[in-house]
Formats: structure tokens, C-alpha cells, sequence
């Protein structure tokens, strides 16, 4: 199904697209920054709730600096100082995050755009929509014209499944990413300290106080990253260990365990004892970013007028490492001419199971 979601200042207009299956899930996706703006699934109780934050309408979306379901790109999590070098040459980003470093694909990325949509299939099987979007050579600082094209599946296993696949003419540098707050109990149920989690790491990417790479690997053996076992996300987010204090929670790169490189494996589980929904978080990229909405302080206020607060949400950014063009012992972000761009996320959904240690 498709309707007319708003219209911006330059008057385009922005459509919304519902995608279900036959498990009665439902998702909402909106052309404006390809934006998963609903996700609805069943609680053990046998209530559909919606499970990611987000607003009622364009103009929250458009106001928002949080990054509330979009996609993310060209470049996802930061580049130390706005820059890079490729073949040499040396591009300077903008500086959109504290004026220091750059987040997120800079001031206008792939969250502020209009997608186009490619196709919108429903069938017996479930629902999927294809977005596209041409990044032109120079935008936001980025080297190439860049094609990139996303593919939303909501299939009939419970699972969303996100392609991400890209082109350039000139070498470049990407890390596509999806920018959903998921809570588990449903947007509006305020935090997710209770949550358990699970992340399928070894190891993670300390930061300075500026969430930049220090360009360590650290293994999270005896650490507050730790969540190679069911541990509820409060546990031990409140320490005062200085990478929990300089991010004000979690908001940091873990770097999946992987026997080969591109391969589809697991790489986290969130579970509520609340509703019964658990979500297992599968990817081909070597990393995931989780993050606990530190940064959301009460000003905000989205859908069916909920208020948002620091923990109300969390994210599963799966990505490369940031800050990996200046990093050369980080998995390459580069992309060449000719070169195919594809990865793959799944989030897939369960009532009271899970197939990881529950």
C-alpha cells in the first residue's frame, strides 16, 4: 500500500509504503531518507506492537538530528577531522559532528534525501520495496558518482531483510548503514535497561573522547563490553569505566566474530522479558555499532506524543569499522570503478525463542 506522508519546502513529495507478511508484522518505510518509520510485531501476549522510534510526521523527520530509522550513508558512524586520503589525494568532509569530526555522511547525507522507488512487490511470500539514490560526484565532499540501491524485505520468517548494493565510477570511500531505534517493548515503553543482550564479538574499538578510533583493537575479555553471554544492556552501562564516560553508555564498534570474510552470520540478540520478543541480528559486515540512545535527553517528542529519553532505544548499526579510511589496520572502506558494493542485514523476530541462548 502507498499514500502521499507530506510534502517538503521545495515541494516534493514524500511517499510511505506499508510492507506485511502473514505472521502479522507491518512496516512503514518512507521515501524521505528511506526511513523505516513503523515496525509491528506480535508480543507473547498476542498484541502487535510497534517496536522502533520515530514521529508521526515529515516534519518531525525532517527536524530530526538523531538519525530516527534512516538510512545512512555515504558513510556511516565518523571520520576523524572530516578527512581522507585515496590515491593520494585528500578530500575534506564537512565537520557535522561538534565541528570536529564527520558523522553520518555529513550535513546533508543519505538520511535528508528522497529516494526513489525502483519497485514495491507484494506477494504470498511477504512484501519488499527497492530504493535507490545517486550520490553525484563531490557531494558532501565524497570523490564519484555513486548509485546506490536498498532493498526492504519483510518476509514470512519474521525477518527483515536489508541489500545493500552500490556502484561508483571513482574510486571512493562507503559504509552504508540503517539508523533504526528499536525497543523491544514498544517505542513508547520508555528504557531498555532491562533488555538482555548478546554480541557475537571478540573485541571492540575503544575511542577517544571524541567516539574517534584510537585505532586499537581491544578484546572485551574482563570489560564492561562484554556481552558474549545474556546480560541485561543496564548491567554495567552506569560504571564509570572512560569509554562507558566518554560515550555516556555504549556507542561503540564491535568487531563481529567471522570465520571468512562477507559471509551472513550471527552477530547479536536482544530479548525483553516484558513482551516476549526477541530479535537476533544476522550480517555480512565485519562490525556493529551499539549504540543506547545517550544522546536523546527528553526534548524530543515523536509518535502518539511519546517523549523520548536517554536508553529508550537501542541500535544494531551493522557497518565497517569507523574512521577505517584513516586506520590501515581496519577492513577497507574503499570502493573502485567497476567494483560491485553488496552486503546484507537481516533483523529477524521471534515470541519467547530464540535460536541464541534462550
Amino acid at each position: 500500500m502507498k499514500k502521499t506522508f507530506g510534502k517538503l519546502q521545495n515541494g516534493e513529495n514524500v511517499e510511505i509504503y506499508t510492507l506485511n507478511n502473514s505472521k502479522g508484522m507491518k512496516m512503514n518505510v518512507i521515501t524521505y531518507g528511506g526511513i523505516i518509520s513503523s515496525l509491528c510485531v506480535p508480543n507473547k501476549n498476542g498484541e502487535i506492537i510497534d517496536v522502533v522510534l520515530g514521529y508521526d510526521n515529515l516534519e518531525g523527520y525532517v527536524g530530526n538530528t538523531c538519525y530516527f530509522g534512516a538510512l545512512i550513508g555515504r558513510y556511516g558512524n565518523r571520520i576523524g577531522d572530516g578527512k581522507f586520503s585515496l590515491d593520494g589525494k585528500e578530500y575534506q568532509l564537512a565537520k557535522n559532528d561538534h565541528d570536529k569530526n564527520h558523522l553520518h555522511g555529513g550535513i546533508v547525507g543519505f538520511n535528508k534525501m528522497v529516494w526513489d522507488v525502483v519497485e514495491f512487490n507484494q506477494n504470498e511470500n511477504g512484501d519488499s520495496i527497492t530504493l535507490s539514490y545517486l550520490s553525484k560526484n563531490g557531494e558532501e565532499g565524497y570523490p564519484g558518482n555513486f548509485k546506490v540501491f536498498v532493498t526492504y524485505s519483510l518476509n514470512n520468517n519474521n525477518e527483515l531483510v536489508i541489500n545493500y548494493d552500490a556502484e561508483t565510477d571513482e574510486t571512493t570511500v562507503c559504509n552504508l548503514t540503517q539508523h533504526t531505534y528499536f525497543n523491544l517493548n514498544g517505542h513508547n515503553s520508555g528504557d531498555v535497561l532491562k533488555h538482555k543482550m548478546l554480541i557475537n564479538a571478540d573485541a571492540f574499538i575503544p575511542t577517544d573522547a571524541d567516539s574517534i578510533p584510537t585505532g586499537e583493537i581491544q578484546s572485551v575479555a574482563g570489560t564492561d563490553f562484554d556481552f558474549k553471554t545474556l546480560i541485561e544492556i543496564g548491567a554495567r552501562i552506569n560504571n564509570e569505566s572512560e569509554q562507558l564516560v566518554f560515550a555516556g553508555g555504549y556507542d561503540h564498534n564491535w568487531c563481529l566474530n567471522k570465520d571468512e570474510e562477507n559471509q551472513l552470520t550471527h552477530a547479536a540478540t536482544a530479548f525483553s522479558d516484558v513482551s516476549g520478543v526477541a530479535m537476533d541480528t544476522f550480517t555480512t559486515e565485519p562490525g556493529m555499532q551499539f549504540y543506547t540512545a545517550n544522546y536523546l535527553d527528553g526534548t524530543i517528542t515523536g509518535k502518539n506524543g511519546t517523549v523520548y529519553n536517554s536508553r529508550n532505544g537501542f541500535c544494531h548499526e551493522t557497518q565497517h569499522y569507523p574512521d577505517s579510511p584513516n586506520q590501515s589496520n581496519f577492513p577497507s572502506t574503499e570502493l573502485k570503478a567497476g567494483e560491485k558494493y553488496s552486503t546484507k542485514t537481516v533483523y529477524k523476530f521471534y515470541i519467547n525463542k530464540t535460536p541464541f541462548e534462550l
